[in-house]
C-alpha cells in the first residue's frame, strides 16, 4: 500500500508525457498534411516541362522529407522529456553533496581571444557555482584544434580573472563535440558525479549523453540573456539530438584519446604551450 501513491504519481507523469507527445505529433501531422496537400495540387497542374515521373519523384521526396523531419522532432522531444528533471537551479545544488567537478562546455571565441556572449554566460554561471561550493574543481572543455583558436584558454582566463584559483581549473583541449567532452570527462578525468553548465537548449543533449555514459549529472542553465541566433540554434539542436542518440547507443571512442588526469592534482598541469 505504501507504494501506491508513488505508482500513481509515476503513472500520472507518464500519462502527461504521452499526452504532450501525442498532441505535438498530431499538430505535426496536421501541418505536414496541409503542406503535402498544397504540394500535390501544385504538382498535378498541367505543366509542359514537368512530366509525370518528375512529379512523382518530387512528391516522394517531399513525403520522405516530412517523414524524416517528423521522426527527428519525436526523437528530440523524447530527449527533452527524459532529461528535464535533471536541470536544476544553482540554489538547489548548494545543499547537495559536492560534485567531482563543474563541467563547462565550450563554444565560439572571437579572433581577439574574447569569449562570445554565450560562452561568457556559461563561465559566469560556472564561477557562481564554484563560489557557492557546489564543487572544488572546474573542467573547461572545448576546441583547441588549432594554435590560433583556443576556447579553453579563454575560458580559464575568464574564470581566473574573476577569482577562481588557477590550480583548480582543468583544461580539456580536445572537447571537439558535446559527445567528446562527456566521454573524456569520464575516461580522462575519471569524474562520476558532475554538474554541466551550458545554455538550456543544449543541456538536454548533454545530460542524455552523460546518462548513457554512466555519469551522474545535473545541469544548470546559463541563459542569462536573449541570444541573437537562438531560433537557428534551436533548429540545429533537433538534428544534433538525433545524432547524439546514435552516439549514446554505439558509444565510439572520442576523437582524441588521452592519458588519465587526476582531478585531485593541480589543474595547471593541463595547460599547453600554445596561445
Amino acid at each position: 500500500m505504501r507504494g501506491l501513491p508513488w505508482a500513481k504519481k509515476m503513472l500520472s507523469r507518464l500519462a502527461y508525457g504521452v499526452r504532450a507527445l501525442w498532441t505535438a505529433l498530431k499538430k505535426l501531422l496536421q501541418i505536414s498534411a496541409l503542406a503535402l496537400k498544397k504540394a500535390f495540387r501544385w504538382l498535378i497542374q498541367p505543366r509542359p516541362r514537368l512530366n509525370r515521373w518528375l512529379r512523382i519523384t518530387v512528391c516522394l521526396a517531399l513525403s520522405l522529407s516530412f517523414l524524416l523531419f517528423g521522426m527527428a522532432l519525436c526523437i528530440s522531444g523524447a530527449v527533452k522529456h527524459k532529461t528535464r528533471d535533471r536541470i536544476r537551479s544553482a540554489d538547489a545544488l548548494v545543499s547537495v553533496e559536492p560534485f567531482d567537478c563543474v563541467l563547462v562546455l565550450g563554444c565560439s571565441v572571437y579572433p581577439n581571444g574574447e569569449p562570445s556572449p554565450m560562452l561568457a554566460d556559461r563561465m559566469i554561471t560556472a564561477v557562481s557555482l564554484m563560489e557557492r561550493g557546489v564543487s572544488n574543481r572546474m573542467v573547461v572543455s572545448g576546441d583547441h584544434r588549432r594554435d590560433t583558436y583556443n576556447e579553453v584558454g579563454a575560458m580559464k582566463r575568464f574564470a581566473v580573472e574573476r577569482g577562481v584559483a588557477s590550480e583548480i581549473i582543468f583544461q580539456d583541449h580536445d572537447g571537439y563535440s558535446t559527445y567528446d567532452s562527456l566521454a573524456r570527462i569520464r575516461s580522462v578525468f575519471g569524474a562520476k558525479r558532475i554538474v554541466i553548465v551550458t545554455q538550456g537548449y543544449h543541456l538536454h543533449r548533454a545530460l542524455y549523453l552523460a546518462e548513457k555514459l554512466g555519469i551522474e549529472a545535473y545541469g544548470v542553465s546559463a541563459d542569462l540573456q536573449a541570444y541573437r541566433k537562438q531560433p537557428i540554434y534551436n533548429l540545429r539542436e533537433v538534428l544534433a539530438r538525433c545524432k547524439d542518440v546514435y552516439y549514446g547507443l554505439v558509444q565510439p571512442l572520442p576523437e582524441v584519446v588521452s592519458p588519465p588526469v587526476s582531478l585531485s592534482g593541480n589543474g595547471d598541469c593541463t595547460a599547453e604551450d600554445r596561445p
